[in-house]
């Protein structure tokens, strides 16, 4: 059975589309904002954690809580869940993430996982005081986990790269349980990294036969040096017991934003230096009246959001059918999002996993 995430919203959440955008400094909160505050984010653990989700996203961002600090405040509220912590290569020493991650996970009993954010938009890494080119990051980042995966294995590491060199480095108590490791990436030089070093690689949601052509080009150039990795796919979800009441969901979520926030947040996207992000825009085009770009798979998200800009809309059986289609494209694991997040974390729970289970069930 395939593995089902949900996701921490730090940078708040709403009834409505949170409009903060990667590229953007400034949002336009909509009604019914709810601040990212850490009781609210606890809230959203906790729900994750008592309807069974296997893990939260934490995401990474000028927009949004800090990663880490976040997951160590609300790690110790939850019981199984697991947390997914989005690291970016470049703004911190890998000897450090090597250190805090087996920190964390050690505290946690082994509930950590990290997401490797290698930064693909220009304008938000130059925030960071970061200057190396879209390429250049990616070959940072691939000396980031030799060298952090090292550590991990209790090895004492000397590395002389092009971005790194370090001496002796080790850590006192390596982790037990080794953090798994999650890539995404959309640009070549990113499939090769996620090739060589990615245990699980992440795609945002294009139509699952679009996706699964991008994850068949990783599994092959991973086959190449004798690795074989999971895929994710990063979602949005609306589903309600028919799919009329969460088509009128999607609909009203676009409610209140005008045209020139969806032509300036186009711009923003279709322009950006992330290959993913303008894959995102193109499936939209900024257009409002073309949005279901597959049966059942919407971009309405994208109109305004930067990041995943796609959501699966229906009812349970028909969202259920399409993470189907997902999976028969290679897909084994779904990082899923809903506005407001506790809310929609139930209706996919308690409404569209019975589905996946009750088919599981008589394929067995």
């Amino acid at each position: 059975m395939s593995h089902f995430h949900w996701f921490l919203p730090t940078a708040g959440d709403s009834r409505g589309i949170v409009g903060a955008s990667h590229a953007s400094a400034t949002k336009r909160h909509p009604p019914g904002y709810r601040a990212p505050e850490l009781p609210y984010l606890i809230d959203v653990a906790r729900t994750a954690d008592r309807l069974g989700y296997e893990s939260v996203l934490t995401p990474t961002g000028t927009w949004c809580e800090d990663a880490w600090l976040t997951t160590a405040a609300a790690i110790t509220q939850t019981e199984r869940l697991k947390f997914l912590v989005a690291f970016r290569p470049g703004l911190i020493s890998p000897t450090l993430a090597a250190h805090q991650t087996a920190t964390l996970q050690r505290f946690s009993g082994g509930r950590v996982a990290v997401n490797i954010v290698t930064g693909g938009d220009e304008v938000e890494q130059r925030r960071f005081g970061d200057w190396v080119d879209h390429d250049r990051r990616y070959a940072r980042t691939a000396e980031f986990l030799q060298i952090v995966e090292r550590l991990w294995a209790g090895e004492t590491v000397d590395f002389d790269g092009e971005f790194y060199r370090i001496a002796g480095a080790f850590l006192p108590d390596p982790p037990t349980v080794r953090p798994q490791v999650f890539f995404g990436g959309s640009s070549d030089p990113a499939l090769t990294v996620a090739a060589s070093h990615a245990e699980v690689y992440l795609t945002w949601g294009e139509p699952p036969e679009v996706a699964g052509a991008k994850i068949a080009e990783v599994g092959r150039r991973a086959a190449e040096v004798g690795r074989s990795p999971e895929y994710g796919v990063r979602l949005h979800v609306i589903a309600r017991e028919t799919s009329a009441q969460a088509w009128g969901v999607a609909d009203a979520l676009l409610q209140g934003i005008t045209d020139d926030e969806i032509t300036t947040a186009f711009a923003l996207h279709s322009n950006s230096d992330s290959t993913g992000q303008r894959r995102m825009a193109d499936l939209h085009g900024g257009r409002r009246d073309a949005l279901e770009i597959h049966p059942g798979l919407w971009a309405g998200v994208g109109l305004i959001r930067g990041g995943a800009g796609t959501a699966l809309v229906g009812s349970y059986e028909e969202v259920a059918a399409l993470i189907g289609e997902y999976e028969a494209n290679g897909f084994s694991h779904f990082i899923l999002s809903g506005y407001p997040h506790i809310e929609e974390a139930h209706w996919f729970a308690e409404g569209v996993l019975p589905v996946i289970r009750d088919r599981v069930a008589l394929l067995n």
